[in-house]
């Protein structure tokens, strides 16, 4: 039997369209409107069409917008000051600096500069000791996207085996308290586990995040599993042309599991769309609404 291909577009685009009704209804309630600052330092073509999107997005939503483009001369005091100055914007309720920075930059030091109510990335060290100890704070967007992906899929998590392979402070780390929250038996595994495969065989819930193009095989997918691929790789084929894989095998993955999201368009949509989710919560923690939040 084929698996189910998890659409991310289609569950993206219904999220962005309840965040419109929201928005919308908190600018007429309350007179407010979320604001999104995004940072984007260097000329990064795959990081300018992904800041484009976010902007078009933003507004398509109803919120407002703030770009800021910096050379990629910028020095670290200067984007920090950036930061600083965003932090006490009272329109700006969000403020994501688009990631990799240049090699000059600490981006530790950068990320923890942003005031932790405003990082609706969720990269903060604070909001992932929040994470972790189950507080409310701002969950990093492609596992909370993974989240609702899965969740669409099995509503009920209690008791699942759940085995993450990657452990990435972006994804790997948030995604296995995430999990955890709802009730799993989770592991958190790498490309270097030994027995990977049977460890994964083992798994009723599998996130494969390892930045490895098809490492996961089909074969080590436990029949009806549900299978969350965050990886996003491009190969290069035999004709010497490209193509976009995941970090699981879907071709074959598709034959054993009982749901699998595609590569393109199943977790990536759903980034963008949490961190329109994530700026419409840190709206309203910040204003202290509580009747506007979506999670």
């Amino acid at each position: 039997m084929t698996a189910i291909t998890v659409d991310g577009k289609a569950h993206a685009a219904e999220l962005r369209a309840q965040l419109k009704i929201q928005v919308a209804e908190l600018k007429a309630k309350h007179g407010i409107t979320p604001g999104l600052a995004v940072i984007l330092v260097g000329g990064d073509p795959a990081s300018e069409i992904y800041v484009k999107n976010k902007e078009k997005m933003c507004v398509e939503a109803g919120m407002a917008a703030f770009d800021f483009r910096l050379p990629d001369t910028t020095t670290q005091k200067q984007l920090l000051a950036k930061v600083e100055e965003l932090c006490r914007d009272p329109k700006v309720n969000g403020i994501l600096v688009q990631l990799p920075l240049p090699k000059h930059i600490d981006e530790t030091a950068v990320i923890n500069a942003i005031d932790p109510l405003k990082d609706v990335d969720g990269f903060h060290a604070i909001n992932a000791g929040r994470l972790a100890t189950g507080q409310v704070g701002m969950v990093p967007c492609t596992p909370l996207g993974c989240l609702m992906l899965l969740k669409s899929v099995l509503p009920d998590l209690k008791g699942k085996n759940a085995v993450v392979v990657g452990r990435s402070n972006i994804v790997g780390k948030p995604m296995a308290q995430l999990l955890l929250r709802e009730s799993c038996t989770v592991t958190i595994a790498n490309s270097h586990t030994k027995n990977l495969k049977e460890l994964c065989l083992q798994a009723d819930i599998l996130v494969a995040a390892t930045g490895k193009p098809e490492m996961i095989r089909g074969e080590w997918v436990k029949h009806n599993a549900v299978v969350i691929d965050v990886g996003i790789n491009r190969i290069m084929l035999s004709d010497g042309s490209t193509q976009l894989v995941g970090d699981v095998c879907f071709p074959e993955a598709i034959q054993r599991a009982k749901a699998v999201t595609p590569v393109p368009g199943g977790v990536g949509p759903m980034t963008i769309a949490c961190l329109l989710a994530n700026t419409l919560k840190a709206t309203c923690i910040q204003n202290n609404l509580d009747d506007h939040l979506m999670y």
